[in-house]
């Protein structure tokens, strides 16, 4: 018998390009439901917290084809257990973070995957560069050579429209297309982590390489707890 989680993710399936891959966001969504997701080919795990995320990865050991991602803002104190147990980090959102994790990821002996997060809209909520910041910061960026610098990650700003949210993602895009032009050697500015339940599709339409969805795939969270 097909489980709900699974009916969810092959509808959002049916919506998704063979080049977007889907990550699962598990905020508050218990290790079984998680093993439901990853019965349904779900390899893409999404955590918001260090803490949480490690309790999860116990519990699902015996699935090793897991690749986890930290999508939740990183505290810099937490930068060296994060590198322990994620192998992407998509909210790099300063220049200070970035060194931080270059420095510890030599330390420790890995190559982390990260995105950069940047906001296309000035976002008191969020964090992340800002456009001229982030072009600014690029020459040191390249210098943070234990880190696999792949692309960007952006969340729009509460209350936009939907022809908003698609300025914001095409936009991003078009940012990351002019700091590829630049050819620097360790910034790649292949994916484009942007999207979630309620506007992946737009993003997908815009050029994402990545989206993160959570309450569409597994409902809401109290529910869950």
């Amino acid at each position: 018998m097909t489980s709900l989680i699974a009916e969810r993710i092959a509808q959002v399936r049916q919506h998704l390009p063979a080049s977007v891959k889907l990550i699962a966001v598990t905020k508050q969504v218990p290790a079984l439901a998680m093993r439901e997701a990853y019965n349904a080919g779900v390899r893409d795990f999404g955590e918001s917290r260090i803490q949480e995320a490690a309790s999860k990865q116990e519990q699902l050991q015996d699935l090793p084809d897991i690749t986890w991602h930290l999508i939740g803002t990183l505290q810099s104190n937490k930068a060296k257990k994060a590198l322990e147990q994620f192998q992407w980090i998509h909210s790099v959102d300063g220049l200070k973070l970035a060194q931080r994790l270059d420095r510890l990821a030599q330390q420790v002996s890995c190559q982390p995957q990260v995105c950069l997060q940047v906001k296309m809209l000035s976002d008191p909520n969020k964090s992340g560069w800002s456009v001229p910041e982030l072009l600014n910061d690029l020459p040191e960026l390249n210098q943070c050579s234990n880190l696999k610098i792949q692309g960007l990650m952006t969340i729009p700003p509460f209350g936009l429209n939907d022809s908003e949210i698609l300025s914001v993602f095409e936009r991003t895009r078009e940012l990351a297309d002019k700091i590829k032009q630049q050819n620097w050697s360790h910034i790649q500015m292949q994916q484009l982590s942007m999207g979630m339940s309620d506007d992946y599709k737009l993003a997908v339409q815009a050029g994402a390489t990545m989206v993160r969805l959570g309450r569409i795939l597994f409902g809401g969270r109290p529910t869950l707890q």
